[in-house]
């Protein structure tokens, strides 16, 4: 059975910095080898967070890249703006608005602390268990 994380931003570290949950997520899913879409809400957000990805852990590196390249294929973590078509991969962390496309083992949510960002995963949720999948939260 497919398998739903909402991740809750509630802790003051990650209230101040969102991103910083993204990263550590995608640094968990590439220990575990686990092959890694991050779905972004737009190109600046991808290019923040893989940019991010380079400086948040001096002590780790996570093969990442913006999706689009002949590589991606052969790359652990990939960053993918709209209008960016990329196969499905095991693990998927969304960022985005809508409920993750496609076919995947687990889609991780992650959720910002301001409430009107709360109402619209109420709805993903919603559409997620509709879907068979198992629905967990986490505050974060």
């Amino acid at each position: 059975m497919p398998r739903a994380d909402f991740y809750l931003i509630d802790k003051p570290r990650f209230r101040e910095d969102p991103l910083l949950l993204v990263c550590e997520l995608a640094k968990r899913a590439f220990g575990a080898q686990k092959p890694t879409l991050i779905l972004t809400r737009d190109f600046e957000q991808a290019e923040a967070i893989d940019e991010y990805l380079w400086s948040f852990d001096e002590d780790s590196f996570i093969p990442h890249q913006l999706a689009g390249d002949d590589d991606d294929a052969n790359t652990a973590v990939l960053i993918v703006p709209p209008g960016v078509e990329v196969a499905d991969r095991p693990m998927v962390i969304n960022l985005r608005e809508v409920c993750a496309p496609g076919r995947f083992d687990r889609v991780l949510e992650v959720v910002a602390a301001d409430p009107a960002e709360r109402v619209g995963s109420r709805s993903r949720w919603t559409e997620y268990k509709k879907n068979g999948f198992e629905v967990n939260k986490h505050d974060m």
